[in-house]
């Protein structure tokens, strides 16, 4: 199967970046707000299998101390051929010479991180818009 990856954010139709996160754990995000979290994001990756998006992954980076990968999606029917791995390589790859790389993962993903080197972090803390709904989904603990 022949992949384009692009690296820009030229053309792309964040209706259909909206869509495939709806069929991801990463769920609902509007396509407005993508477009914003996007556009303020140093590095990403959007992968298309004959011109449709089936992968994607970003990082907020400062350029020197921190590198912050998040909201890397592969479309399901396209996960288990090396796309998500290519995608965080990729992201890993672009972010190199920051002091830190960060990420957090789904829950139960952890083991998929930890081929690239990440590690858990024993002081990592968040504050969630929806604090319920993190604690449900086993993103953060309650204290």
């Amino acid at each position: 199967m022949k992949l384009d990856w692009k690296y820009s954010l030229d053309g792309i139709h964040w209706q259909a970046l909206s869509e495939l996160y709806r069929s991801t754990p990463l769920g609902n995000k509007r396509p407005e707000d993508l477009e914003t979290a996007f556009t303020n994001s140093r590095f990403y990756c959007f992968v298309f299998a004959q011109d449709k998006l089936v992968g994607v992954g970003r990082a907020l980076a400062d350029g020197v101390d921190c590198s912050y990968i998040c909201d890397v999606a592969v479309l399901p029917e396209y996960q288990g051929l090396g796309i998500g791995r290519r995608i965080v390589s990729r992201l890993v790859e672009l972010s190199r010479g920051h002091r830190k790389i960060i990420l957090y993962a789904c829950p139960g993903k952890e083991p998929f991180y930890r081929q690239f080197g990440f590690k858990r972090m024993c002081t990592a803390m968040a504050i969630f818009e929806d604090q319920d709904q993190a604690i449900e989904s086993g993103l953060v603990d309650e204290m």
